[in-house]
């Protein structure tokens, strides 16, 4: 070539690289101070979700349209840093926001595949787009997303990207930042994170969709190992840690969210105040809301409330498989992902799987579960549906290849299960200023949403008795008197309906019988009797003493059976008034709302017995009501509770007519407990299923747990209750008595008004009282 040409040849080549540099220092003078502030990133304010604790610090909800737990890059492991290097970006540290050696590697690898298959954004360059830009592939985004990452690398250190890029990055399943991704698809915090499961978060933003271990587990693999392979070479895991990883079989979270204790109704209920008292706001500023429940009782209460349900519906049988459908025509390797996507219709419930019959017979069932895989059902285990294996059922009714059931896993193994029809409700406070322990609102929250505990209004049956025998003791019954355990024939006009002749529930009649043993019995034309004698009017007036409101409990004589409406929390909170010796105490669920710095924004202030809580009963009422329900635990309707082997228990059992409805409603000084159990849509429970039969077990089930390691607490006798020595069924035994009612069948105050003015008694109603 001609030194002329060669020259012209350079000058040309030099003038064009001027004017390049010119255009782009141009294209930077001009588009450098349009840049967006970078305020959003120096006083970073990611949205946190709202989070709900029990009040030992368990977290039990949470509720946001992003999943972000905020960590300092100076607590995050450095295998997890290294992770995200080796995925994302091994020369973060060398780099000044663009990487150049970076860019040319990108374009040699997507010059030699033929087509783009890598970039070279830097984590910084992401941040700059995940804070400021859209993710639109055109020269002007590429170009002030460059810009962006050369005034973020001026302003911040490395450590201060780093961070923003951990908590802001998106990673599927609405989880942003790895502390998120950690807790959603391993359910573990940071440092109990594996390097396997470290190098598959890490391999999550190039694409958070694609490269999900949840919905496309394979892909996610394949990420992993290109992650896991890059973490080796460049020396961040030993040669033994990376043939560990490698071959790491990881199991994701079965729920993105579950939480390990189950309070799913409380967190919902916690979830409705805050949202009343924040709006939107509560969804994004990382607020805490610490709740007065505690960790062991809501678990204990949870697995008791399930077991009660579960133990009815196994007393009455087998209803049967849930669906039917064809079994998938693969083998090998592809089964388990088609037996997986045919079960995904199908719902899960908490320990009651879904599960495709593959063969049946009268001997074994093979079943496939989701994640027990192949199991074998036979012996003792098919017991339960025995019937639905008879090759005489139509096939529409019988177990057989393409079923659909339910299978639970016991201390003896695997067993057909079924979804409960019935439903339950549990609450337990602390009498003393109202603080919820636990609370379950149904059998499954993900099932109905609808809190059985708060929502649903029910009659209360013979639970309901002790406010209205309480109600006598104020107008001058005692435990000690006589009442006619005889049959009654009520005048219409008295119930506000039709003629009524009530009997008791084993439909027999004991005759003259004291108030204490009619309680014991739960004897229900003694409780008629004593509301005869006080009058509908006044038992209606005086129950507001325990909370319960007027116009749910019309003032007729079905009110001594429990025919009013009560919810399972207004019950708790009328027995709480027994157990703290007559203070009305309000319950209440939140103890506290923080900040996402820890600062404690609002508190509750409980009205506390003895303290500010107004009294609402004579102390004397309470201690011998609670003496007399003492004696349904020991002797009576609810005397399976002597398991518990404690002195210090009262309550009682509640049965509504045909068996609609089956409560127990007890108490120890520090805790309330009520348990409800039917269907929503009422209908008999069966005959044999009483308030001491189906609600009383999960009763004692919950206290076993709750009252460990309490110990008994003797009642105080308050002033103004004397003692005597009677002859009672059970021998002589001491009875308490108003200091001023000291005798056995005294003259009962009756004015029908809210004090005892000492009237003599009625006659016509002395009659059939005596």
């Amino acid at each position: 070539m001609p030194r002329r040409l060669l020259l012209l040849t350079l000058w040309t080549m030099l003038t064009l690289l001027i004017l390049v540099v010119a255009a782009i220092s141009i294209l930077i003078a001009v588009t450098y101070p349009k840049l967006p502030s970078l305020e959003t990133l120096t006083d970073y304010r990611p949205k946190i979700p709202l989070r709900i604790y029990t009040a030992d610090g368990v977290q039990i909800g949470e509720f946001g349209e992003e999943r972000r737990a905020f960590v300092p890059i100076g607590k995050v492991p450095t295998l997890m840093k290294q992770a995200i290097l080796a995925a994302e970006d091994e020369r973060f540290y060398q780099h000044g926001g663009v990487d150049y050696i970076g860019v040319v590697r990108a374009a040699l690898s997507n010059l030699a595949s033929g087509h783009t298959q890598s970039g070279a954004s830097t984590i910084t360059m992401q941040v700059a787009r995940n804070f400021f830009l859209s993710s639109e592939k055109t020269f002007t985004r590429k170009f002030n997303e460059a810009m962006l990452a050369f005034k973020i690398e001026h302003n911040l250190t490395k450590d201060q990207i780093l961070e923003l890029y951990f908590n802001q990055i998106y990673l599927g399943q609405r989880a942003y930042g790895f502390a998120s991704a950690a807790r959603v698809y391993y359910g573990k915090s940071l440092d109990q994170l594996s390097p396997a499961e470290m190098a598959m978060l890490a391999g999550l933003p190039k694409a958070p969709s694609s490269f999900n271990p949840i919905v496309n587990p394979s892909r996610a693999r394949l990420r992993q190992q290109y992650v896991l392979r890059r973490m080796h070479e460049l020396q961040f895991i030993n040669d033994a840690q990376y043939k560990q990883a490698t071959t790491e079989q990881l199991r994701t979270y079965g729920s993105t969210d579950a939480f390990s204790v189950h309070a799913e109704y409380v967190a919902e209920m916690a979830r409705q105040a805050i949202f009343e008292k924040y709006g939107e706001n509560a969804y994004s500023q990382g607020l805490k809301v610490f709740t007065t429940v505690l960790a062991a009782h809501q678990s204990a209460a949870y697995d008791a409330a399930r077991k009660g349900v579960i133990d009815y519906d196994r007393r009455h049988g087998y209803r049967g498989p849930e669906a039917y459908r064809e079994v998938p025509a693969v083998k090998g390797e592809g089964a388990r992902a088609a037996y997986d996507e045919l079960l995904g219709e199908f719902g899960s419930i908490d320990a009651l799987p879904p599960a495709l019959v593959l063969s049946a017979s009268p001997q074994a069932l093979t079943v496939y579960a989701k994640d027990a895989g192949m199991v074998e059902i036979k012996g003792k285990a098919l017991a339960f549906a025995a019937r639905a294996l008879s090759d005489k059922l139509p096939p529409a009714q019988r177990l057989r290849s393409g079923s659909v059931i339910r299978i639970r896993n016991t201390d003896d193994g695997w067993q057909i299960a079924q979804l409960p029809q019935v439903e339950a409700a549990f609450v337990s406070l602390d009498p003393r200023d109202g603080a919820i322990r636990a609370l379950v609102g149904g059998f499954d929250f993900g099932r109905n949403h609808f809190n059985r505990v708060t929502q649903a209004w029910r009659q209360p049956g013979s639970s309901f008795k002790p406010f209205i025998y309480s109600a006598g003791i104020e107008r001058g019954f005692t435990p000690a008197t006589q009442i006619n355990d005889a049959p009654l024939v009520i005048d219409p006009a008295t119930i506000g309906g039709q003629r009524w002749e009530p009997k008791n529930f084993d439909g027999k009649f004991a005759g003259m019988m004291s108030m204490r043993d009619a309680l014991t019995k739960s004897k229900n034309l003694v409780s008629i009797r004593i509301l005869q004698a006080i009058t509908p009017a006044y038992a209606q007036a005086y129950i507001s003493k325990f909370g319960f409101e007027a116009k749910n409990h019309p003032p007729y004589l079905t009110m001594a059976l429990g025919a009013g409406s009560v919810t399972p929390l207004q019950l708790a909170e009328g027995y709480s008034v027994f157990a703290n010796t007559g203070y009305r105490v309000r319950s209440y669920l939140i103890d506290r709302i923080e900040n996402d710095q820890g600062k404690v924004l609002a508190r509750t202030q409980p009205e506390v017995a003895g303290e500010n809580a107004p009294r609402t009963l004579d102390a004397r009422n309470a201690f011998i009501m609670t003496s007399m329900m003492q004696d349904v635990t020991r002797y009576g309707t609810a005397a399976k509770a002597n398991v518990l082997n404690r002195t210090d228990l009262a309550g009682k059992t509640g049965t509504t007519n045909d068996t609609h409805d089956a409560w127990f409603a007890g108490f120890q000084p520090s805790l309330v407990s009520v348990v409800w159990l039917g269907f929503d849509q009422p209908r008999s429970l069966g005959g044999a299923e009483t308030g001491g039969n189906a609600a009383l077990p999960i009763w004692i089930n919950y206290m076993a747990t709750a009252l460990k390691g309490v110990p008994n607490k003797q009642y105080a006798v308050p002033d103004g209750v004397i003692s005597q020595t009677i002859e009672t069924s059970r021998g002589p035994r001491a009875e308490y008595f108003y200091a001023e009612f000291p005798d056995t069948n005294p003259e009962l105050a009756l004015d029908n008004g809210a004090g005892a003015a000492n009237q003599p008694i009625d006659e016509s109603v002395k009659d059939l009282l005596f």
